[in-house]
């Protein structure tokens, strides 16, 4: 139960209340703000060099990075409850790898500075398969990374080059190897399904690359067109389609069957694991509601409750950092009705499915009903998705909380 004591956290703009830690695991997230080029599907909070000019530098984002891990602990200590030991650490972006094996190893150490690691701590970090080599690998696992997640999207070329990724096809297996090949058990390859112009045999030869890879971990999404991006803008032009719902789902059964006869079983509605361990432990504790830190420009944090995320442009966070402050840009108290909502968006989604005791008199009814249209299944207390049912995840969702 997370305790309603409350102690003022304060900050350049606006004041923020932190509330105790709850019982969940606590996580780190730390936001690596730069990319090298900018791929068109992309709506993150990244920058390329250009962009930057001379505001901003992996140099003064890793000094402000610093002083908010500092001023966080600090503020954390001043709780009723303990800081938990850091369970998880997850580096992302952007592009975390282009600051290189000492880069990220920098980052490691600033965590450590501040915080005390869980013994079985899983530290994850992104990479951009063309920024990586033997050696990044060797030194990043030297420096105590534990798991690497990298982006592949597509092995067809003429998929890439819709999406604007920059790396060559065949770039992201050989990195997955050289990963394991310098020690790391857990790696993680992200692909993205549904891309103009993408046919079945691109995805089959996707997922041959994939599976010969040796990973034991895939993460699959479904390519989404967000407004303000170069591919929206494409798509409102007519020169590509927007992706069809139909293929989508398609697409997503063939993945399924292929990963799943392969041994990498779902445990998340786009993420497939080869047991257990392999499950990203950092992801699992967003989709569980705990307790986690989000470092660096725009990234949000969460603890006993209390949401808040911080300033998004690299110079202004480095500034606010600079003045003594947390670099909150914004933050809210959520409340027992919305903490509830979250948690129904997101447990529904896991393979362990959500606890129907949870579940309100009205929301009991709409799971009947669900279950009913085999979108789901009754396994002892907990409502689970059938194959079907992951196809309709969020219909399943707005159905329970309507």
């Amino acid at each position: 139960m997370v305790s309603s004591a409350a102690a003022p956290i304060e900050t350049e703009t606006p004041a923020l209340v932190l509330r105790d830690f709850g019982d969940g695991p606590f996580g780190i997230y730390i936001h690596v703000p730069f990319c090298a080029t900018r791929c068109g599907y992309c709506d993150f909070n990244t920058y390329t060099a250009g962009e930057l000019g001379t505001s901003a530098s992996p140099q003064s984002w890793l000094e402000a990075l610093r002083g908010e891990l500092a001023t966080a602990a600090e503020r954390f200590a001043a709780l009723p409850t303990a800081t938990p030991e850091v369970a998880t650490i997850f580096v992302g972006g952007g592009t975390p790898s282009l600051l290189g094996g000492d880069g990220l190893a920098d980052v490691l150490d600033s965590v450590r500075a501040n915080f005390t690691f869980a013994v079985d701590a899983e530290v994850t970090t992104e990479s951009n398969p063309e920024s990586t080599s033997p050696q990044f690998f060797e030194r990043i696992r030297a420096a105590g990374f534990t798991r690497v997640s990298l982006g592949m999207q597509s092995a067809a070329q003429h998929v890439l080059k819709v999406l604007d990724r920059t790396h060559t096809p065949g770039r992201a297996v050989a990195a997955a190897k050289e990963a394991r090949a310098a020690g790391f058990e857990h790696v993680n390859l992200d692909l993205i399904y549904g891309t103009p112009g993408e046919r079945d045999s691109d995805l089959d030869a996707s997922l041959d690359a994939v599976l010969s890879a040796g990973v034991d971990h895939v993460s699959a999404y479904s390519l989404i067109v967000e407004d303000g991006t170069a591919l929206a803008r494409r798509v409102r032009r007519g020169e590509l389609p927007a992706p069809d719902d139909d293929v989508l789902a398609a697409r997503y059964e063939r993945i399924d069957a292929r990963l799943g006869a392969a041994g990498l079983t779902w445990y998340e509605v786009s993420n497939w694991a080869a047991g257990d361990s392999a499950r990203c432990r950092h992801n699992l504790g967003y989709w569980d509601g705990g307790d986690w830190l989000g470092a660096g420009p725009g990234a949000h944090s969460h603890v006993g409750g209390v949401r808040w995320w911080n300033v998004k442009h690299p110079a202004r966070y480095a500034d606010t950092v600079a003045r003594g402050g947390l670099p909150a840009a914004g933050w809210e108290i959520l409340t027992a009705d919305e903490q509830h909502t979250e948690r129904v968006m997101l447990t529904v989604r896991l393979r362990t499915g959500l606890p129907l005791n949870e579940l309100a008199p009205t929301e009991s009814a709409a799971a009947t009903r669900i279950i009913a249209d085999g979108l789901a299944v009754r396994s002892g207390d907990r409502l689970i998705l059938t194959d079907r049912g992951r196809l309709l995840a969020d219909g399943v969702v707005r159905d329970l909380l309507t």
